[in-house]
């Protein structure tokens, strides 16, 4: 399964706005993505489920999935700077 490591960018962290931008691009797969931090592993698909990881700017997570296209537009996401609301 390809899976690549991603340092959080955004200023509040995996919070409600870049969770929720991440979920969608995530849903746009046929694959499951999954994103990981530590011993926790969470459906991209859900942005609330991204939240409870508690990411905060320049944290790593990995990112993995059946889809090496997924991996690598998740991983993007993850290393923009998503400005809240």
């Amino acid at each position: 399964m390809p899976k690549q490591t991603a340092r959080v960018a955004s200023e509040v962290g995996l919070h409600a706005r870049p969770a929720a931008v991440i979920a969608r691009k995530a849903q746009e797969f046929d694959a499951p993505v999954y994103i990981t931090m530590g011993d926790e592993t969470v459906q991209a698909t859900s942005g609330l489920m991204i939240m409870t990881l508690g990411a905060q700017r320049g944290d790593e997570v990995e990112i993995s999935s059946e889809s090496q296209e997924a991996v690598d537009a998740i991983v993007d996401l993850v290393e923009q700077v998503i400005k809240p609301l």
